[in-house]
């Protein structure tokens, strides 16, 4: 069976690329997501949970774009510039694996005060929720491209409607 780039990737060197690339930026995601719900529930500015959520922000955002740049380099490019996609479907599972450092780069400049420093407390659990979220879409739909099987896509394009 052939497989896309991205489950290739989390098949090899068992288990340590499924823990590089997908246990640790995914568990660090959901700790996020649960003690954001706390935050924004509770109306938490600072403590326990705040911390956690915090160093777990700050922690995969920098993570994620050291994945990235690895990735970008030794996959991206060398795949792009000798056609080594296996469809679009490939394409499309890397790239939103790849998009989530989009969401989580800025969710740790935002924990870093680097970002967003004028806004308010509110504003700021706003942001931050919104980047968390977005990166759980993204992070999804490449599991759920990386999951097909990119011959399936081939032979549908000869099928008779």
């Amino acid at each position: 069976m052939e497989m896309t780039h991205y489950m290739s990737l989390l098949a090899e060197n068992q288990p340590w690329n499924l823990i590089i690339f997908m246990v640790i930026p995914v568990v660090m995601a959901e700790t996020i997501t649960i003690t954001e719900f706390f935050i924004i529930f509770n109306r938490i500015e600072n403590g326990g949970i705040r911390t956690l959520n915090k160093i777990c922000s700050i922690f995969v955002g920098l993570y994620f774009t050291g994945i990235f740049i690895y990735l970008f380099k030794n996959a991206v490019i060398p795949l792009t510039l000798t056609s080594g996609w296996h469809t679009w479907v490939d394409v499309v599972a890397v790239g939103f694996y790849l998009s989530g450092v989009v969401f989580l780069l800025p969710l740790a400049l935002l924990e870093l005060g680097i970002i967003f420093k004028n806004r308010t407390s509110k504003e700021k659990m706003k942001i931050h929720f919104i980047l968390v979220g977005g990166f759980l879409v993204v992070a999804h739909i490449a599991m759920i491209f990386g999951m097909v099987n990119p011959s399936i896509i081939n032979s549908m394009e000869n099928m008779k409607m």
